[in-house]
């Protein structure tokens, strides 16, 4: 055991733990250079409990909730690393890497990907939605679906018009909509998600985000919280990995569409390369 776990360890030692509780302290140990750049949701993820579990594992070694645990990590964790070793941001940006090699490795199972896949590519039109930190990323999905699915329909805007542009999607004869759900999680959101009348497929950043509760398929990809703000970069490349599926669900419509894009491309001289 290194430095850093033998450091994380004494945190927890001679405290009485529940079965679930002790779960919670052997990730954080095992895990001990990483563990204190992960959110609550990710801990849980982890250890395989539920994220009120994680906060209650930290009020029960007297902090007043996770994020304090989380920055008596941080101290043990930096002190045990060599002088000169790494700055914060380059500790932020190995956690980000490590997140997405969890990513990759939850991604061998690729079931819960194929089949918010076909029920996205056979709704006609496709909702996605996201508002506030998620609206980008519905931004980003939504240019590049549209290039290999007819009629997709971006809902980043908010307001009491929401609710009546997914009454009007569903009218038009969609089935399913993409929903992206990051922290903290817009009660607009979850609200629409409850009542959209649609099969939801969610990006989130757990599984057991808010919106797991509601959505037919939950693709969890966590979502880095060591900067000012959270990055990003898992619910995108989720984002991706979903598109890529849609494309291998029906491969002769979107070969078809790609290809006239690029032919609509060349002859309008819309790109320098």
């Amino acid at each position: 055991m290194n430095e850093t776990a033998v450091r994380v360890g004494d945190l927890f030692h001679g405290a009485r733990l529940t079965p679930t509780q002790r779960r919670i302290a052997h990730s954080l140990v095992q895990h001990a250079g990483t563990a204190a750049y992960l959110s609550a949701a990710e801990v849980a993820d982890l250890a395989g409990v539920s994220q009120p579990s994680v906060t209650r594992f930290a009020m029960a070694l007297g902090y007043p909730g996770y994020p304090a645990l989380r920055r008596e990590l941080r101290g043990l964790v930096q002190d045990a690393r060599p002088a000169g070793e790494s700055n914060e941001i380059q500790r932020a940006v190995s956690a980000e890497a490590e997140r997405l090699e969890r990513l990759r490795d939850r991604l061998h199972d690729l079931d819960a990907v194929r089949t918010a896949a076909g029920l996205l590519v056979r709704s006609r039109p496709l909702p996605v939605l996201g508002l506030r930190a998620a609206a980008p990323l519905a931004g980003y999905f939504g240019y590049f679906a549209a290039k290999v699915h007819p009629d997709v329909r971006v809902l980043d805007t908010g307001g009491t018009e929401l609710l009546d542009r997914l009454d009007q999607a569903r009218a038009a004869g969609a089935t399913a909509m993409l929903a992206m759900v990051l922290p903290r999680y817009p009660r607009e959101v979850l609200a629409a998600v409850r009542e959209a009348g649609l099969a939801v497929v969610a990006i989130t950043d757990s599984e057991v985000a808010p919106v797991a509760e509601v959505a037919d398929v939950v693709l969890p990809a966590a979502v880095g919280s060591d900067l000012v703000f959270d990055l990003h970069t898992g619910p995108m490349t989720m984002a991706m990995v979903v598109l890529q599926a849609m494309c291998d669900a029906a491969p002769e419509v979107a070969q078809r569409r790609l290809e006239e894009f690029e032919a609509t491309a060349a002859r309008r001289h819309i790109f320098e390369g």
